[in-house]
């Protein structure tokens, strides 16, 4: 059996096709049972948070296992095999083991470093136990990439190269400002109750702000975590619990905003916001149009002047822009669409005109081929081009000065996946929205501290540490069975000097059992030890077969001894109930 990786992140996907494709729980639990009633999978956990959606399994068969674990996601997350596909990336045996390590130190989150990922790869674990869909296998890895996380953590500054993605989002919120100082004295509400909600929360109060209201569809989760925060010991926020049919009234009295539920369709729309806005301001909320028009620009939907409007300071010109209707809106008398919608004698009687002359009447020469005499005249007008300087062009709009965006009176943090804030609040004069696609994009940029080397290379030394450890523990079935088989010849033969023997006593039978087992023990310790050295190495795993093949092992019995240490390293990973 391998280990296999197959998922996809904010580093493969956009927040789009993530937002799409993310599980609730009751999704990742039918997942993981489907992924092990498959036939190349035997053990299974889910590893889901608002910018990953990974699937770990212990496969016998990769290409197989790619292609499964595949569509199970897809299926489950109801994206498109053909449309998530491109997005995927797939882990294999180190590889894998290297990506998760990587990804329990921070390594390959959004914010570098933050500490999150931990619980959330401690949570992924539990559920696979309580399903026991996890083995041997993903138990030791999972147990495995919790002490590495916590071993960068404390070994190196790795802290230092960001911060959760919760104080990221705030310092997004404050544009750059001092966090503590911008949250001072404002009122919070928080959307949800779990544990990113809870860690906005903490995050807010030690922040300074003044109240915190905690709105959640369970009212008595949203109570618990407002009792934690009015009880802290390091803070001394007001915090409060409300239901969520309380949310427009709660938004009007926040100055900040955070929302992150399970929720799959939105929680606060534009117009919740904008009456918001209005209710702090008493002025409507009006959409920032100089947000609008660049977005629209950056999409390329701003339609320019039709082809036949003629501007100020363009009459007379003898080029006639509606006989060019073809050409798509926006062209330049200097470009190729223009030149291919106009004969050159016309053209050089604009470059007459735009230097200042007179259109010159120049028909067209009749009995000599067209595309002599085009090349002829574009010749012309390159060189009234060249002599006057460049031709003007007259399509594209002037720059428009850029009106200055007012104050927001509502900052908003949307922490979830799928959003729980419509994207059009972006647009909205009087509130700032950071989603997770605007902290992505802020995070792209965001420095590297040097102690990323530091991890990088713990997680190098932890990947060969846990390679070598998982091979050597291959060979341990094998071992085990031929210590097992050696028992019973021991057993055997001092059955049978009982026989040839009637009138041993017990101290005899005692010593001469002893003696063979001694022997037995000494000729198979250099070699056992040795061997499991051996498979430790890199291409070690045919010893194990080799084993097997020279002393004649039943391989029923060495499977049998490997599925009873996976049964007791589950229960015993699992704990009390």
């Amino acid at each position: 059996m391998s280990l296999l990786v197959v998922g996809l992140s904010h580093r493969s996907a956009p927040v789009s096709v993530l937002e799409r494709a993310s599980l609730n729980a009751d999704a990742q639990l039918k997942l993981l049972q489907d992924t092990v009633a498959a036939e190349p999978a035997a053990e299974a956990a889910v590893l889901a948070t608002c910018n990953r959606i990974e699937l770990y399994a212990d496969v016998d068969k990769f290409h197989a296992g790619v292609a499964e674990l595949s569509m199970l996601l897809a299926q489950h997350s109801g994206v498109g095999l053909e449309e998530l596909t491109p997005h995927l990336y797939v882990h294999y045996e180190d590889r894998a083991v290297h990506h998760l390590f990587s990804v329990a130190c921070g390594l390959d989150s959004m914010v570098v470093g933050e500490g999150q990922i931990l619980g959330q790869i401690k949570d992924s674990l539990a559920r696979a136990q309580d399903l026991h869909t996890a083995g041997r296998l993903l138990n030791d890895l999972f147990q495995q990439a919790l002490r590495v996380g916590k071993r960068a953590h404390s070994e190196t500054g790795i802290d230092r190269a960001g911060q959760s993605l919760v104080t990221f989002g705030l310092e997004q919120l404050s544009a750059g400002a001092d966090v503590q100082r911008w949250a001072r004295g404002k009122k919070a509400l928080v959307i949800g109750a779990g544990s990113m909600s809870s860690l906005a929360a903490a995050t807010l109060a030690r922040s300074g702000v003044a109240e915190i209201v905690v709105a959640n569809r369970t009212f008595e989760r949203a109570e618990r975590l407002a009792q934690i925060l009015s009880e802290g010991d390091d803070t001394d926020v007001l915090a409060r619990a409300v239901p969520m049919d309380s949310v427009p009234v709660e938004l009007t009295r926040a100055d900040v905003a955070v929302s992150c539920t399970g929720a799959t369709g939105l929680v606060l729309t534009a117009d919740a916001v904008a009456a918001a806005v209005e209710g702090r301001t008493g002025a409507p909320a009006v959409e920032d149009t100089a947000v609008r028009e660049t977005a629209v620009r950056e999409a390329g939907e701003t339609p320019l002047p039709g082809a036949g409007t003629a501007a100020g300071g363009d009459e007379n010109c003898p080029l006639d822009l509606s006989s060019v209707s073809s050409v798509p809106s926006g062209f330049s008398v200097m470009g190729e669409a223009a030149v291919a919608g106009m004969d050159a004698a016309t053209l050089e009687q604009h470059g007459a005109w735009a230097a200042g002359g007179t259109a010159v009447d120049r028909p067209r020469e009749t009995g000599r081929p067209g595309p002599e005499a085009d090349a002829e005249l574009i010749g012309a007008l390159a060189a009234t081009a060249t002599r006057v300087g460049r031709v003007p062009e007259r399509r594209r709009p002037e720059p428009v000065a850029e009106v200055p965006r007012p104050e927001p009176v509502l900052f908003v943090l949307d922490l979830a996946m799928p959003r729980d804030v419509d994207a059009a609040v972006h647009r909205l004069a009087g509130a700032r929205l950071v989603d997770i696609e605007s902290l992505a994009d802020a995070s792209a940029d965001a420095p590297m501290a040097a102690d990323v080397d530091m991890v990088r290379r713990i997680v190098a030394d932890e990947v060969a540490a846990f390679g070598a450890a998982q091979r050597a523990a291959r060979i341990t079935p094998t071992v085990v069975a031929l210590r097992s088989m050696a028992a019973e010849v021991v057993a055997g033969e001092i059955a049978r000097l009982e026989g040839r023997l009637p009138g041993l006593d017990d101290k005899h039978r005692a010593e001469i059992t002893q003696t063979v087992k001694r022997v037995v023990d000494k000729l198979l310790h250099a070699p056992t030890v040795r061997v499991k050295q051996l498979a430790a190495e890199p291409g070690g795993a045919g010893y194990a077969d080799a084993l097997r093949t020279l002393f004649d092992l039943d391989q029923e019995t060495v499977a049998s001894v490997s599925r009873a240490g996976n049964s007791t390293t589950t229960e015993k990973n699992r704990g009390p109930a």
